[in-house]
């Protein structure tokens, strides 16, 4: 049998989807970029139970509570991974589980782009379940662990975000709210609000865009919104384009940004103006 060569033509044909992450602070207008999107080819997963800015949004939508379901959606949407073995977590097994339970996968086919709001209530659902778990207390007294249950997290919260980016023929956005902090030198800085933080989750080597919507206030004008793209940028927020395609600013417009990166047909028609 020959090696599964995959030549360079057979690359450039295959459909490939943007994996990136959204984050910025509470009521800048992160859930509102579900507006900028395309109803008919994007899945909502509203983890956050966070939809006000979004009610009348025209597209479908899930609304996973518990991790387990976290779990189910990923292992649904990106298939069984072929290297586990039965009973572990997006496998043949945990597959044919879901399956069972919600039916035949087949009806994600239509769905383009997912949008996964929040990361950040997702990292709680799994801190829920993994202080519940066996590694969350100690072999010598039975008692909880916090150690344990990180180390659990961290594995979880990996595991589920990596499924879910080898997800090739889709885009995956992930959302999440973004921290500004100072260290003890009083200097600034951000970070994403995530319990697996703790455990050293970096999201920036598991997705290709990181991207910013902040406030920028510029020295002699009026402050307005903005995505910050790229790494280095001035202010010092979270940003990466793998991509090369962004510029370190780009307008506060998800599907515009998925027309840049060459995804055009991600995009709404006609999204409303953020208020």
């Amino acid at each position: 049998m020959p090696l599964p060569i995959i030549t360079a033509d057979q690359r450039l044909a295959e459909v490939r989807g943007v994996k990136g992450v959204l984050v910025g602070s509470w009521g800048l207008g992160k859930t509102f970029q579900l507006w900028t999107l395309d109803p008919a080819t994007t899945l909502f997963v509203d983890i956050e139970a966070g939809d006000l800015a979004v009610k009348s949004w025209p597209g479908d939508s899930l609304r996973p509570r518990t991790w387990e379901d976290c779990r189910d959606i990923a292992v649904l949407l990106g298939g069984p991974n072929p290297a586990l073995r039965e009973g572990q977590s997006f496998s043949q097994w945990h597959y044919e589980s879901a399956t069972e339970r919600y039916g035949d996968a087949a009806e994600l086919a239509k769905y383009r782009t997912v949008f996964i709001d929040s990361i950040t209530v997702a990292g709680r659902l799994c801190f829920q379940w993994c202080k519940g778990q066996p590694q969350a207390f100690s072999e010598k007294n039975n008692k909880p662990d916090v150690r344990g249950a990180y180390g659990l997290l961290g594995q979880e919260m990996v595991a589920w975000l990596t499924h879910i980016q080898h997800t090739r023929t889709k885009h995956i956005w992930f959302v999440g709210i973004l921290d500004e902090r100072t260290d003890e030198f009083n200097r600034r800085y951000y970070e994403l609000q995530i319990d697996g933080s703790k455990t050293g989750l970096e999201l920036p080597g598991i997705v290709d865009e990181v991207i910013t919507l902040a406030e920028i206030k510029p020295a002699d004008g009026e402050p307005y919104r903005a995505f910050v793209c790229q790494t280095g940028n001035p202010w010092g927020f979270p940003a990466k384009d793998r991509s090369g395609r962004l510029d370190m600013v780009e307008p506060p417009n998800l599907g515009q940004l998925m027309r840049k990166l060459g995804a055009p047909e991600a995009a709404a028609p006609n999204p409303p103006s953020f208020h």
